[in-house]
């Protein structure tokens, strides 16, 4: 039984039916154990407890649905796994159990015979069990088994059949049977003109689909349907077909005009021809500064660098017929190359793009110009015609002409960088498909960026030399040829003018002739095209240019508004100072084209600021140069230069020169736009080798002031006493110059230099040519003082000192670092009137600016002590020419004398105008003041007392008239000096002891030796060595008293009588020693 059913029974039998787990294993763990090992062996005959705990749970366990039978069975094969376990082993040895249950040894299991059997019969048990309860199961199944067998052998028939047929079918077939082979040969003919039928019937269809596919712009399909025809047409099958010639042809002829849409496409898209485009280049004008109106609702585009990362290089463009191509520029450009490349016209389209380049730009340039032109009127551009470039604009004028450059740079430059990025990703496609291709590094397909940076940069060259210079209206187009260049880049005066229509004679018989004839052929031709109008005697068809030269200067006025081939219009007028206008712009767009040159080209970014440069130097700064120059001399050339300025209240706290106002706003204007554009000490030594220059011409305005005149002096270039005073160095000059430093009025300055001065007349007698009798002159004097301190103090606050040493004028200092043109200010910098202005300079110019400006203040002073001395030097010729008997009445007089002489009554007028005229231009500064008018009265003094033996002979009414004389000057000099110092006391004293007589002299004298000698007892007796005590009263000199004694004997010794005069020495000789005795006894 166990044999019989226990197989069945395990492999999901009858007993098996609602097993849901895996299937059963018959022999339990010791399933897949080694065959060959040896059963184990038991010393025991029941295995130990911890054995038997160690069997898992039977199965039955689980079973949730199982029947009696079932379970009594499961039961009984656990029991066999417990008692008899190696039963359910794999190499089970039936026999050797046996021998081991017939062995009644002690090794021997003859006891467990019964046990043995009592399992056996328990076994049995259950299996019929089983099989009581699945026998209909058992029978059905015999029933289904032998239709099972039935179907076999049914089928094992039809296949011995089906063998039968294959093998009489190879027989027959490995007959050879001629008919078929007709047949075969036939079939396949019909195949091939069915096939050639189908093709033909395509190739019908290629015109079709080929103007559909480039109207469409799916220019990858284009090429493709039209390669396909091309390479059906190579087919030798239809090459004997001559209906297909013509479409040969069609398809030869599209394929060069398929390339050649494709060039213009591509040119439409680089060029931002297509309306597509605008977009990208109004955005990308308003990112770089555009602050037009034109760009503000222009609508905000991915930056490039983001754009480049989002296409994919490595994959081949492909087209989705469900969106417009053209509006993605930059996949349109992908989309074309290509196109170009599956054309296989990749490197033609190159070559083309390379030719055309520079008329394409300078369509661009031009076009822009134009647009610009049209937004801004004449009125409207801060325009100063007829100045040529000579003008300082003002804010208004700046702001003006700024609205009109920076629209033009901003959008000229957001169309470069359009075009630009759109180079870029036609380089980055190129390099994509060689790349892919495996083509290598092909320069001929990728160089062409270096040649678009270099009409980049004849562009904006061309730019800035057409809005800086002024020799030039027009700059000519670099890469473009000019008529009437010769090969040797030189122009041929024979071939330069071979033909212009403004010479034409329109009615001349031969060119009627010739019009008529020229008229007769297009109208045979293409009727219509031309007017009848000018039948008969009305001529208005031929339309010649004027050959008046007024009307062609005319066309071409402004500020080159002539466009030839090559040539720009200028919008708004030349001038150096547009530099600081176009700068700001030019290198924003050069920084952001740095990013877009592609890396590795053949262009460095490094070097897209060198040709700036060049300009610089080589155009710039000559530029600049005769600019400034052109301004100073227009500045000198003013007839009132030197004049005072109207509104000098604006700019300055005193009168000051009207042409030192207008150098100062040059100087300011030009340091202002050196300002916005990088530093260059070059441009800084220009405008300090203009304030050099003004210095000049201010001193050579001077001199001409002080220089006596040809009808004055027989030399013209001597100068007048005041100025030699002032300016040649001398004690008299270094008295000068210490008072003027002076804080206070110092009274041993100026008596010592009243004394200097007086001695300096008596060497050279001064005349009237060393006096200034023009009340102008005094004027620019005071103008000149002023207006020197003032630009002194303005141009001290330009003083800069930066650590930029670049400097192109010296070849010796090394080259600008890269930063040199970094962008460091604003652009609207240079349209700012307000904020501080400066000068830069290195350690070394800034040397020569302070001796500018040291200059300037040396000149200021100049003209001050020339002021100083000329208002004494006029004192001293007046009072020499009243004490001079010869040159004015004597002073022996019979009657009193009631008015004053007239020249003391003109001396009192011209100190009286010189004070007003000082005053009303110095605005009665109280230095200023102080230095002009201190000592004045002093110097009367000194020389009244000093000189009185120029009266001689006088009498006691010429000595009224002196003392007349003395009260109206110092009535006078109450006018013009404050304080004591305009008394006259000494000098009225000195006459009024005229009176007395000799004795009363010699008695004044006593006087005063008593006087000194007490008060220098009181001065020892308080301690003071040197016995210098204060003096009471007036003290005069031994030579002054001997000169008045002198005077009063005048008249007695100029007696004609001998007697007489000999009575008067003997008194003078006595009252002379009386005198001498109490003089030298004080």
């Amino acid at each position: 039984m166990s044999n019989r059913y226990g197989q069945p029974y395990r492999n999901g039998g009858y007993g098996n039916l609602d097993r849901q787990d895996d299937e059963y294993d018959p022999y339990g763990e010791g399933y897949g154990s080694d065959p060959r090992a040896s059963p184990p062996r038991r010393t025991n005959p029941r295995p130990a407890p911890t054995a038997r705990s160690a069997v898992p749970p039977p199965r039955s366990v689980q079973r949730v649905h199982e029947t009696s039978a079932e379970r009594e069975m499961s039961k009984v094969l656990e029991l066999i796994k417990q008692e008899w376990p190696a039963m359910c082993e794999n190499d089970c040895i039936p026999v050797q159990l046996a021998l081991q249950l017939l062995d009644t040894s002690s090794v021997g299991r003859a006891h467990e015979y019964r046990n043995f059997q009592r399992t056996h019969m328990y076994l049995q048990d259950s299996l019929k069990k089983i099989v009581h309860e699945y026998h209909q199961g058992f029978n059905s199944s015999i029933g289904t088994f032998h239709k099972i067998q039935g179907s076999i052998q049914a089928s094992q028939k039809k296949v011995r059949a089906l063998k039968e047929s294959l093998a009489a079918s190879k027989a027959a077939l490995c007959s050879t049977d001629p008919e078929l082979k007709k047949l075969h040969a036939t079939s396949h003919m019909y195949d091939e003109v069915l096939q050639t039928l189908n093709e033909l019937d395509d190739l019908r269809t290629v015109p079709d689909q080929l103007e559909a596919r480039i109207s469409e712009k799916r220019f990858l399909t284009a090429v493709e349907v039209l390669q396909n025809a091309l390479r059906k047409l190579t087919k030798p099958e239809l090459d004997e077909i001559g209906a297909l010639s013509e479409l040969r042809n069609y398809l030869a002829n599209q394929e060069t005009a398929l390339m050649d849409i494709l060039i213009e496409e591509l040119h439409e898209h680089l060029y931002l021809k297509s309306p597509y485009c605008q977009e990208r280049w109004q955005n990308l004008a308003k990112c770089q500064g555009a602050f037009g109106d034109a760009f503000k609702d222009a609508p905000v585009v991915s930056a490039f660098h983001s754009v480049l990362d989002g296409i994919d290089w490595d994959r081949s463009v492909t087209e989705d017929p469900h969106k417009n191509p053209e509006a993605d520029t930059f996949y349109y450009i992908t989309l074309l190359v290509e196109s170009l490349n599956r054309l296989g016209r990749l490197e033609s389209a190159v070559d083309t793009l390379k030719q055309r380049l520079p008329v394409e730009l300078f369509a661009v340039v031009n076009e822009t110009i134009n647009d610009i032109d049209q937004k801004y009127p004449s009125s409207l551009r801060g325009g100063s015609h007829g100045s040529h470039g000579l003008h300082i604009y003002g804010q208004r004028e700046t702001r003006m002409r700024a609205d009109v450059i920076y629209d033009l740079l901003w959008t000229l430059y957001g169309k470069f960088e359009a075009i630009a990025e759109g180079h870029r990703v036609f380089h980055e496609s190129i390099k994509a498909l060689i790349r892919r291709e495996g083509a290598g590094n092909n320069i001929a397909l990728l160089g062409s960026f270096k040649e678009l940076w270099n009409l980049y940069q004849n562009e904006i060259r061309s730019l800035l030399h057409n809005y800086v210079t002024t020799d030039a209206d027009v700059y000519q187009f670099r890469s473009s040829p000019i008529s009437g260049m010769g090969l040797n880049g030189k122009k041929d005066a024979a071939r330069e003018h071979l033909f212009k229509l403004s010479e034409v004679d329109a009615k001349s018989p031969e060119m009627a002739t010739e019009y008529e004839a020229l008229d007769g052929i297009i109208q045979a031709a293409v009727p219509g095209l031309t007017s009848n109008s000018r039948k008969g005697d009305n001529k208005k068809g031929l339309v010649v240019p004027r050959s008046d030269p007024a009307a062609a200067r005319k066309s071409t006025a402004g500020y080159g508004s002539g466009q030839g081939s090559g040539t720009y219009k200028s919008l708004v007028e030349p001038s150096v100072q547009n530099m600081s206008l176009l700068l700001p712009p030019t290198l924003i767009f050069l920084q952001r084209l740095k990013n877009i040159v592609p890396p590795g080209s053949d262009l460095a970014t490094s070097t897209l600021t060198s040709f700036l440069d060049n300009f610089l130097v080589n155009v710039f700064q000559p530029q600049l140069d005769e600019t400034l120059g052109k301004l100073i001399d227009t500045v000198f050339g003013e007839a009132d230069a030197f004049f005072q300025d109207s509104e000098w209240a604006r700019v300055a706290k005193r009168p000051v020169f009207k042409g030192a106002t207008a150098f100062f706003t040059i100087v300011t204007a030009f340091c202002r736009m050196l300002g916005t554009i990088p530093h260059d000490q070059a441009l800084s030594s220009l405008i300090i080798t203009q304030m050099l220059r003004y210095y000049d011409r201010c001193f050579t305005w001077y001199k001409a002031l002080v220089t006596k005149t040809q009808t004055e002096g027989s030399n013209a270039q001597e100068l007048r006493a005041s100025a030699v005073m002032a300016l040649e160095p001398g004690e008299i000059h270094e008295t000068m110059q210490k008072l003027w430093e002076s804080e206070t009025t110092d009274l041993e300055l100026l008596e010592k230099e009243a004394d200097l001065l007086m001695a300096r007349t008596k060497e050279k007698k001064l005349d009237a040519s060393d006096i200034i009798q023009d009340r102008d002159t005094i004027a620019s004097l005071c103008l000149l003082y002023t207006s020197m301190k003032w630009l002194s103090v303005k141009i001290s606050g330009l003083r800069h000192i930066t650590k930029n040493e670049t400097d192109s004028s010296r070849s010796s200092l090394p080259k600008p670092e890269k930063k040199r043109w970094t962008l460091l200010n604003d652009p609207s910098k240079a349209t700012q009137e307000g904020g501080p202005v400066y000068l830069p300079m290195t350690q070394e110019t800034v040397q020569s600016f302070d001796s500018i400006l040291t200059s300037y203040t040396s000149l200021a002073t100049t003209a001050l002590l020339t002021l100083h001395a000329e208002v004494r030097c006029r004192i001293v010729h007046s009072l020499h020419t009243a004490l001079s008997p010869s040159q004015t009445a004597p002073y022996l007089l019979d009657q009193e004398v009631a008015e004053p002489d007239p020249e003391i009554l003109r001396l009192n007028a011209e100190m009286v105008a010189f004070d007003e005229t000082t005053s009303r231009v110095l605005l009665r500064r109280e230095r200023e003041a102080r230095f002009l008018r201190s000592g004045l009265g002093l110097l009367v003094n000194a020389y009244l007392i000093g000189n009185a033996a120029m009266t001689a002979p006088m009498n006691g009414k010429g000595c009224g008239r002196m003392r007349l004389n003395v009260l109206v000057l110092q009535q006078n000099l109450k006018n013009v000096e404050e304080g004591a110092g305009a008394e006259l006391v000494r000098a009225m004293a000195y006459f009024e002891l005229f009176d007395k007589g000799p004795d009363g002299i010699v008695a004044r004298a006593r006087e005063d030796a008593e006087r000194a000698k007490e008060a220098s007892e009181v001065a020892a007796a308080d301690g003071d060595g040197d016995g210098t005590g204060a003096e009471p009263g007036i003290r005069f000199t031994y030579n002054e008293l001997k000169t008045l004694l002198e005077l009063c004997y005048s008249e007695q010794l100029a007696d004609p009588e001998r007697g007489v005069a000999a009575a008067a020495k003997r008194q003078l000789a006595d009252k002379l020693l009386g005198l001498s005795e109490h003089m030298w006894q004080s």
